[in-house]
């Protein structure tokens, strides 16, 4: 047999509650489920949705179903990974074994750089809102409030976060569905009291058909919508700190299908349906707000706020979580400073907690005094991390599969669909859309992608000076009579 990564030793998993790794199992089964079904609902799908809308016409519905199967795609290929070798790093300790440690160091740093930045973009969404409400307290005071109370209950226990984005989880999940629920309704005409003159399935093919803008819109729907999937890999993360994290890995995974069929397509399926794809309103209110106003329900923006409130919080919560396990991983793995692998009593990395806190009130600051030079850098050169992770997945899945299949099979409780050629399949699609996002002008793509490789070829350079380093220090380390070599 060749010589392969194996499936313990130093690159190990990390199991809670063993000596020497510090993360506890805190997270009840309630918890994960709410991650699991609130961590595919992103803030993007409240506030971003119109853009999509008026770009594509009804036929978004085509770009959320492709990026949704891709979703569901690198989700089962990183199911089949965590649960046969569950692991704090998930997708990084993965592609550390099955890759290199270049690879794994890379998308690790890459990944905490974007969970970070989307804190400073949700601290500042959150606190817009806020300030709305409550004008006499500035902007920046809203965002700083947010983050600090965000980061005092990550820094209690993980089970004060699993307790926070269960409620925050919560709200967005019944609200969609009672939006999926009211909107059904008035599209077909029995919601009493509603004013449902402009709702109907005819608005699907009327003003200039499904298509209206070409076969092609569907492509740059695809641009616009792929980033509110991110999120939908934490459940792996997460599962990590459960009392059964194999469990927890497999029916995440298993959910993810009907999660994105019922959040996603259902409700933009209402949206398009409750109101004509050109109407002014989904871009200047928002799309779902505009969709509550069209049946006349009082105070809709207000509510819609509430919501978006609880998905920005929720993201902000997560994402505070996301950035630190994954430094916390990197510190375990000797790939960031050793503290970041240090936890309390109660198991919480709090320097890899206060360490992405702290970049992330950086970038906050960024946003409030650089918003269209500095800030605006750090978002785009983060935009394409997720098609990154999930390009890394893809690989990471096709090595991975064969060491498991040599040392436990009896670990393959998950498995990809068609394997390789679905695996190779959907890397295939996922290069495709980096090379799409290329002849992207209008909406920023190409220089999104641009960008993101720039700083993903630093860091990646970064990685293969560090290993080249630490090998060069085995080869010159001490002898068996304690002389260095050399």
């Amino acid at each position: 047999m060749t010589s392969q990564p194996t499936l313990t030793g130093a690159g190990g998993p990390s199991r809670p509650g063993e000596p020497g790794t510090g993360l506890k199992p805190g997270l009840k089964n309630r918890h994960l489920t709410m991650i699991a079904i609130g961590g595919v609902i992103g803030a993007g799908l409240f506030v971003g949705s119109g853009t999509g809308i008026a770009a594509t016409g009804p036929g978004i519905l085509l770009s959320y179903a492709l990026v949704g199967t891709l979703v569901v795609l690198v989700m089962r290929m990183l199911g089949e990974m965590s649960v046969a070798n569950p692991t704090s790093g998930s997708f990084s300790a993965h592609a550390d074994r099955a890759l290199g440690r270049w690879a794994g160091f890379t998308i690790g740093w890459l990944y905490w750089f974007f969970w970070v930045v989307v804190l400073a973009v949700e601290a500042t969404a959150g606190a817009t809102i806020l300030e709305g409400w409550v004008p006499a307290v500035p902007q920046w005071g809203w965002a700083l409030i947010v983050m600090v109370v965000l980061t005092a209950t990550n820094l209690i226990s993980v089970g004060s976060y699993g307790e926070f984005e269960f409620w925050f989880a919560g709200i967005k999940v019944v609200a969609i569905g009672v939006f999926i629920v009211i909107g059904l309704l008035a599209v077909f005409g029995v919601l009493p009291g509603a004013d449902t003159e402009q709702a109907g399935l005819s608005n699907l093919t009327g003003h200039g058909g499904f298509l209206p803008n070409g076969p092609g819109a569907v492509l740059t729907g695809v641009l616009l919508v792929v980033f509110s999937f991110m999120g939908s890999e934490i459940p792996t993360l997460a599962a990590g700190e459960s009392a059964d994290p194999e469990r927890a890995v497999a029916k995440a995974t298993n959910s993810v299908i009907w999660r994105i069929a019922v959040f996603y397509l259902g409700s933009i399926f209402v949206v398009v349906c409750l109101l004509p794809w050109d109407s002014a309103s989904i871009t200047d209110e928002g799309s779902y707000v505009a969709a509550l106003d069209s049946l006349g329900i009082p105070h809709a923006g207000q509510i819609m706020n509430v919501i978006v409130l609880s998905a920005v919080l929720s993201c902000l919560n997560s994402g505070l979580y996301t950035a630190s396990r994954m430094a916390f991983s990197l510190g375990e793995r000797g790939d960031a400073p050793k503290g970041f692998a240090r936890t309390t009593a109660g198991g919480v990395p709090r320097t890899a907690i206060l360490t992405s806190v702290a970049f992330g009130f950086v970038a906050v600051f960024f946003n409030y005094e650089w918003p269209d030079s500095v800030f605006l850098f750090l978002v785009n050169s983060s935009g394409a991390v997720a098609l990154f992770v999930w390009l890394v997945i893809c690989f990471s899945q096709l090595r991975m599969r064969r060491i498991v299949e040599a040392e436990a099979p009896e670990r393959l409780v998950v498995r990809m669909w068609l394997y390789p050629y679905l695996t190779w399949a959907t890397a295939a699609l996922i290069v495709f859309v980096l090379g799409y996002m290329l002849t992207d002008t209008e909406h920023d793509g190409r220089t999104t992608i641009l960008l993101s490789l720039l700083v993903a070829a630093v860091v990646l350079v970064l990685a293969v000076v560090r290993e080249r380093g630490r090998r060069r220090g085995e080869r010159d380390g001490p002898d068996e009579r304690g002389v260095t070599a050399g």
